[in-house]
């Protein structure tokens, strides 16, 4: 539903060259902040995706 709403939105806001302004600075930034979370999520360790099973004693 949230990819529709945004392709709607884009489509109404290319129509215009102000609105085609606004999309062309808007992703600009969206590429800069996905590359700097993407440098950041390399440098931090790994973590496990499943932490290991603790063991039962009966």
């Amino acid at each position: 539903m949230k990819k529709l709403f945004q392709l709607l939105v884009a489509r109404r806001l290319a129509r215009t060259p102000l609105g085609l302004t606004a999309l062309g600075i808007g992703w600009l930034l969206a590429r800069h902040f996905r590359r700097r979370h993407a440098e950041e999520a390399a440098q931090q360790p790994r973590r496990a995706v499943h932490p290991p099973k603790r063991a039962v004693h009966r």
